[in-house]
């Protein structure tokens, strides 16, 4: 947990004078995302109002947003964890994602479009890919595919995607090899990226549609396994 708290000081400049229960939300939310907090980790009310310098009924009222949100998930006389995913809840992440990212290149408009933030994303990638950090990998591209969404210039898709997109991560955690899982990908954000700077939006609502669908066949695969694990494990 120490070592999961690093940055949570710094975090607290983020609150400003009005300490609420949505900010501390916010900031848990985008630690998961990043891959601070594994599913399966016991959130330290102590900890973690310590570091954010917040009071323990707002930590809590946090809490209860983020297990709405079905990031968390609070056990009786044990306390509040992170949530592992199950099969069926990665299926309708990605189901989300299809319907919802697929949408937002559709209905781009006319070239030519912002996309400087989408390349960075592929920039942060191909750097981590370079410096082996599957972590990083991780990370970037969920940041890829959030700045994708946020071309729709909608702060409600934007607010959908944010607890998507760190559920995502979560599903993330199972895999035994992140290289094998994102480093393909890193080509296939970049191609989507051309797509877009060439104008066509087709041709990169066709990249991504399919990317989705492999992404999901691979964790689903990886998912699956280690349920078998687990089962014969457990005999």
């Amino acid at each position: 947990m120490a070592e999961q708290l690093t940055g949570l000081a710094d975090d607290r400049a983020l609150l400003g004078r009005t300490s609420t229960a949505e900010r501390v939300s916010d900031i848990l939310r985008s630690r998961i995302a990043d891959g601070y907090f594994p599913p399966g980790t016991r959130l330290s009310e102590d900890a973690i109002g310590g570091a954010l310098g917040v009071s323990r009924n707002t930590l809590r009222e946090a809490f209860r947003l983020l297990t709405h949100e079905r990031l968390l998930v609070h056990e009786l006389n044990r306390g509040v964890f992170v949530r592992v995913l199950t099969v069926q809840d990665v299926e309708d992440i990605y189901r989300t994602r299809t319907l919802v990212e697929c949408a937002v290149v559709r209905g781009l408009g006319e070239p030519p479009y912002a996309l400087d933030r989408l390349a960075e994303a592929v920039t942060e990638g191909l750097r981590a890919a370079r410096e082996n950090d599957w972590k990083a990998m991780g990370t970037a591209n969920i940041h890829f595919h959030r700045e994708l969404v946020s071309l729709a210039g909608s702060e409600r898709t934007d607010e959908l995607m944010r607890s998507v997109f760190a559920e995502l991560r979560l599903a993330f955690h199972v895999v035994d090899d992140p290289r094998r899982l994102h480093e393909p990908y890193l080509v296939r954000n970049r191609d989507i990226l051309r797509a877009l700077e060439d104008g066509d939006r087709t041709g990169a609502e066709q990249l991504l549609e399919r990317y989705l669908e492999d992404s999901l066949d691979r964790i689903v695969e990886v998912y699956r396994r280690r349920v078998g694990e687990d089962v014969q494990g457990g005999l």
